[in-house]
């Protein structure tokens, strides 16, 4: 049984702890794998319009048949479409694609500031849930700056907030907010993209001590810090790894170890929100 329950958002709305994030899961290969984390117990799936594989994701929940009763399939909403009625089209274009009568959850995928568009990308999704084409909808990628307007300015606040968060970036100032919020953090790349985060020195340690892998430790560090992590993997036996790595408890001292890897320049590219834009 896992140690942790779902995460719930301002309005109730509750997510896993860990999801199955799908970038590059392409073709019949990638449906293969997505109707198999369905089986393995996953009932969170991360997709995008940009990834170009909402139809491999959807045909994996057909697939899956009722194993998939349950799952939240999670898409987003790309820079060049932020304007109306751009925005629209999209997310009905995204809805086609997954096959399903309403998407789980939509985001905004990047705020692309410059623009001056995410209000209205924002208003946008508002008016996707209103009618019934989305069913809760949220942001990736969003400063406090950017979540601020686009409640006040719409009245409307995101239950998911997705950002890079990992151990060499634990962005502990925006969880903490978010919590305070009630919006969940969600964590893209939550391990680093299984970089030199694994074979840190306190990671190995803390795997050792618990008897399992340092990836599991680190996703067990997202989930007891309240973040939800998506990894993306096409290997069956670890899809059911990182989906067991919720039955790890780590302590507070381990919990802050681990965020005591962050680095200043700890991000995995150029990627600040303030300055790079995605369309």
């Amino acid at each position: 049984m896992a140690a942790y329950e779902p995460f719930t958002a301002h309005n109730g709305f509750t997510l896993p702890p860990i999801g199955l994030g799908t970038y590059r899961l392409n073709g019949d290969a990638g449906a293969e794998m997505v109707s198999g984390a369905i089986a393995s117990g996953y009932r969170l799936l991360d997709t995008a319009f940009n990834y170009e594989n909402e139809g491999a994701v959807g045909r994996g929940i057909q697939l899956a048949g009722s194993q998939a009763d349950g799952v939240i399939v999670t898409s987003k909403l790309p820079g060049r479409h932020h304007e109306s009625p751009a925005n629209r089209t999209s997310i009905e274009e995204s809805r086609a694609r997954l096959g399903v009568d309403s998407i789980g959850l939509h985001l905004i995928h990047w705020p692309n500031p410059s623009r001056e568009l995410y209000v209205e990308a924002w208003q946008g999704l508002v008016d996707a849930r209103e009618r019934g084409v989305v069913d809760q909808i949220g942001v990736s990628n969003f400063l406090p700056e950017h979540l601020d307007r686009i409640e006040r300015e719409t009245g409307v606040r995101p239950v998911v907030n997705q950002l890079e968060v990992h151990p060499y970036f634990p962005q502990e100032e925006a969880v903490a907010l978010h919590r305070e919020l009630g919006i969940i953090t969600e964590a893209w790349s939550p391990i680093g993209r299984a970089g030199a985060v694994t074979e840190e020195p306190v990671v190995l340690e803390i795997a050792r001590a618990h008897d399992c892998t340092p990836v599991q430790v680190i996703l067990a560090w997202h989930v007891a810090r309240g973040v939800v992590a998506i990894p993306r993997s096409q290997s069956p036996e670890r899809q059911r790894a990182n989906l067991a790595a919720t039955e790890i408890t780590l302590d507070e001292a381990e919990v802050a170890a681990i965020t005591g890897l962050g680095r200043p320049d700890g991000r995995l590219f150029d990627a600040d929100p303030a300055t790079h834009e995605e369309m």
